[in-house]
């Protein structure tokens, strides 16, 4: 066999690991997040309360990415990978014991989310950089989208799961289960295969590092508006859909029974785009993608309207399929330009810019609601989305950006097997 044989081969192994994993975790993290809120209900606490533990898993996530990032080109990426799933196995089983007790207090709770939180603060990069490596050639693409689709249909699969498994019994099983499948899955990410990756050096340092990854982005125009302009599409769809959505749903569609379908619209929505982009190959990669963009607007303005559920479920399918088309542009446009030594950094400011912005503005949603009424504080979220899509079309980088015949080869090997792209991978789409 010769080396290109055997990097193929490492490639597809690792792909295949991978989507297994990341579809274990899937399965058990969207449940949990429904049964956290619910165990924070049953010890005595409040809807300020669930708030605080949501918190606690979102502030460490944006203090650490960056670092995680470098960290991940730094090290062999598996054992970032396996470390994290072992920190979140922990911090959950305690969760899980503590629900469980009877005795959970808020602190320990935040604690512990917080200690999760942590964890995929160095996951999140290392994972997008192994991604990104265990693809090649033109099949890229495919992969990319089957892999997204595998995830969807995870987190559909857990949170109706999770919901389920709460109504029969103890918010803390759920805890439990999650543990569990963050154990297998770090269990499958030990046996990755690196061989076929070129070693990477740390550098002069940490910051060396840092400053590395930033360099990188900056003198990419495509790259860091595209960051920039998700920093905001992001927080005001995390806004609308987590503030405003329920109470939209509460006091004009009848209760939150509408709200969940069209959630579940929209998850519908991303499988058929993943599915769609397993066929589709747009040349104009960020051109289509950043295109698709402008449809994130329209569930913030059915809610201003607000416009029936039918419609809504309607409008937020459509939006599901339009974030996918960006999603796989973007994860190919990563794998096609980035070099390899780099993938996790670029990921870690990627990923930063998405979630910086998520907590201040869920915050600020309740003041502005107060000072300009609910409908115009939608319609503005709703323009944002369409302004700062608009500006960042306006970069010639983005509108010309091409898909190349051959996708550049990360790993030193030939196209991924049509086994491996047909069984799927990929994970940008920050909103999928």
């Amino acid at each position: 066999m010769t080396s290109a044989d055997t990097s193929r081969a490492a490639a597809s192994r690792n792909y295949g690991l991978l989507t297994a994993a990341a579809v274990i975790t899937g399965l058990g993290t969207h449940g949990a997040l429904i049964a956290a809120a619910f165990a924070v209900l049953e010890s005595g606490g409040g809807a300020g309360d669930v708030g605080l533990v949501a918190a606690a898993r979102t502030a460490p996530l944006v203090l650490f990415l960056l670092i995680g990032g470098a960290v991940a080109d730094r090290l062999p990426r598996h054992r970032v990978m396996v470390a994290a799933n072992a920190l979140n196995c922990v911090s959950q089983a305690a969760f899980a014991w503590l629900v469980l007790s009877g005795d959970a207090r808020l602190w320990q709770m935040m604690l512990l989310t917080a200690l999760c939180g942590t964890g995929q603060a160095f996951f999140n990069p290392a994972a997008e950089g192994m991604l990104l490596s265990s693809v090649t050639g033109e099949q890229a693409a495919k992969a990319f989208a089957f892999f997204r689709m595998s995830m969807h249909g995870a987190a559909i699969g857990g949170a109706a799961l999770g919901g389920a498994m709460i109504a029969a019994m103890d918010p803390g099983w759920v805890l439990a289960v999650d543990a569990a499948a963050f154990a297998v899955a770090g269990a499958l990410r030990a046996f990755l295969d690196v061989s076929h990756i070129p070693d990477r050096t740390g550098g002069g340092g940490l910051l060396t590092d840092l400053r590395d990854g930033w360099r990188e982005v900056a003198g990419r125009p495509w790259l860091w508006a595209v960051v920039l302009q998700f920093s905001v599409v992001v927080a005001v769809v995390g806004a609308a859909e987590a503030v405003y959505g329920p109470l939209v749903a509460r006091d004009e569609l009848g209760g939150a029974r509408p709200w969940g379908f069209a959630l579940a619209a929209f998850g519908v929505g991303t499988l058929l785009g993943a599915l769609l982009m397993m066929r589709w190959k747009p040349r104009r990669l960020l051109l289509a993608g950043t295109l698709c963009v402008f449809p994130l607007a329209l569930p913030s303005a059915s809610l201003a309207v607000p416009v029936p559920a039918t419609v809504l479920c309607g409008v937020m399918f459509v939006t599901g399929v339009a974030i996918e088309v960006f999603g796989v542009s973007w994860m190919t446009a990563l794998h096609q330009e980035i070099p390899e030594d780099k993938l996790s950094r670029v990921s870690a400011y990627d990923w930063f810019g998405s979630v910086a912005m998520v907590p201040l503005a869920t915050a600020a949603a309740g003041p502005v609601e107060s000072l300009v009424g609910r409908s115009q504080a939608l319609w503005g979220c709703a323009a944002l989305i369409v302004v700062v899509t608009a500006g960042v079309l306006l970069v010639p980088d983005v509108r010309n950006l091409t898909r190349r015949g051959t996708v550049k080869e990360t790993v030193a090997a030939g196209p991924v097997p049509p086994t491996v792209s047909a069984e799927g991978e990929g994970a940008v789409g920050r909103l999928g």
